[in-house]
């Protein structure tokens, strides 16, 4: 993943490219056929000292030729050694885990609905992230989305675990009354699935899914747009052909055992769960549709942003380090473990394995393996936010016009958060708005316009 790029690694490059070396068509090409890993150890006394020790090597080699001449000649523990000889460099991790500024306030409540999404706010706690910051937080399991926001505007949480496009729906006034919101960091990318009740398994064509009834956590979700997208692209229209319900997360299980619904798009370990529980089956994952989209975010009003700037900045270097730590493959088990008690998911830790680590049952007597089934990135890319409001248009959310990038660069703080990420050591991308494909349909976040009037399927106006 680009957004952790580590520069004491002589096979990555720090500038963009196709992949992290240059010499591939894709990073996956890469890390297929060069598995090659910093020999800085992760331990959680050495953490903080490998961010600030990657800034100083951004630093003294901005140019890639030189420092991978330098890597391969000395080695990565050499390197980090010949660069404490003349920076101060624990001084600096000190002055780094410590924050800028004093803060406002250290006690502070977050609000989570207990899903995989909500995995880097949630592990924060009882790995140790927040009191890093000098935080004393308190992570409040929460029932259903609309619960989330109202505890959150009315500032019983501080912030809180959100779907992406929600912080737009409040912003905009959708569903409550308009509160400026913001996203400094998206919660995870992937990480949904269509699950379907056992007895429609020999129904795996959408077309055949008239008078269904579905679930979804949240209207202002992307499991909303994107079963909504799914079912269109497969000509159901999903207000008349069938209905969708909103059901919180942690019911839907018992909704699909109960027959109430055929199934659902949910968070992946609601799906695992259904599997688990046999009641249901892995239709398919969410980013067979959209490889890489949002799903979750870490978000907060203007009004926190404003009156305990120092505090809201501290709690999110803790989000992003750690969705850095979450990232990496090799820390998911540890994590599932974690995150596993009543506290936070009340799961068995095998069912979040399964989700986290990418090898899971799919209730049809298979095991599949995608390493990347949820994937966590902090990046919170302006785009997301016009194509989320695309589809708030399509679907009749949002009436008249809407100003695209003004709306995305009030609410994504691609900036504010680029400049968190730099001054961790991290490379956050050159720009905060990039391409993507949709089911094999390439979105222009310059032409939102033109994109939603491609569109055949979609609510009359």
């Amino acid at each position: 993943m680009s957004t952790f790029d580590n520069p004491f690694d002589p096979a990555r490059r720090l500038r963009a490219g196709a992949c992290s070396c240059g010499q591939h068509a894709s990073q996956s090409e890469h890390e297929a056929t060069l598995q090659l890993r910093c020999d800085i150890p992760e331990t959680e006394d050495k953490r903080y000292e490998g961010v600030v020790a990657s800034a100083v090597m951004r630093a003294v080699f901005p140019k890639d030729v030189a420092r991978r001449a330098f890597l391969k000649s000395v080695g990565a523990s050499s390197a980090l050694a010949a660069l404490s000889q003349f920076f101060p460099i624990k001084t600096a991790t000190e002055v780094f885990a410590q924050g800028a500024g004093k803060l406002e306030k250290t006690d502070l409540k977050v609000g989570f609905i207990p899903i995989t999404c909500a995995t880097p706010i949630i592990m924060a706690d009882p790995l140790g992230f927040y009191k890093k910051q000098g935080l004393n937080v308190e992570v409040v399991k929460t029932a259903g989305w609309a619960v989330i926001r109202d505890k959150t505007i009315n500032k019983e949480y501080d912030a809180a675990h959100m779907l992406a496009p929600m912080p737009i729906a409040i912003s905009l006034g959708l569903g409550s009354q308009p509160i400026p919101y913001t996203v400094p960091a998206i919660e995870n990318i992937n990480g949904q699935g269509i699950t379907l009740a056992m007895k429609h398994k020999d129904k795996r064509d959408p077309k055949d899914w008239k008078g269904f009834k579905l679930a979804i956590p949240f209207d202002y979700s992307m499991h909303n747009y994107l079963l909504r997208y799914y079912l269109a692209e497969h000509g159901i229209d999903p207000d008349t052909d069938v209905q969708l319900r909103s059901v919180p997360p942690p019911e839907m299980v018992a909704n699909l055992r109960a027959d109430n619904i055929d199934g659902f798009l949910a968070p992946d370990n609601i799906c695992q769960r259904a599997i688990y529980d046999g009641v249901g089956f892995m239709h398919i994952l969410s980013k067979e549709i959209w490889d890489g989209h949002p799903c979750c975010s870490f978000a907060a009003s203007k009004e926190f942003i404003t009156t305990s700037p120092n505090s809201f900045a501290a709690l999110t270097r803790a989000i992003v380090d750690a969705t850095a730590y979450a990232s990496k493959a090799e820390n998911r088990k540890s994590i599932a473990e974690a995150i596993a008690p009543a506290a936070y998911l009340n799961a068995p830790p095998v069912v979040l394995e399964q989700v986290l680590t990418g090898t899971y049952a799919d209730g049809l007597g298979g095991i599949k393996t995608d390493a990347k089934r949820v994937d966590f990135d902090p990046f919170p890319w302006q785009s997301f936010a016009v194509w989320m409001m695309t589809q708030m248009q399509r679907w009749g959310q949002i009436k008249g016009d809407v100003d695209y990038k003004g709306v995305a660069e009030q609410i994504y703080l691609a900036t504010d958060t680029a400049k968190v990420m730099k001054e961790m050591g991290l490379t956050p991308p050159a720009t905060s708005y990039k391409s993507f494909a949709v089911m094999g349909k390439t979105f222009d976040p310059e032409k939102p316009k033109e994109y939603l009037a491609s569109f055949k399927i979609r609510k009359a106006t």
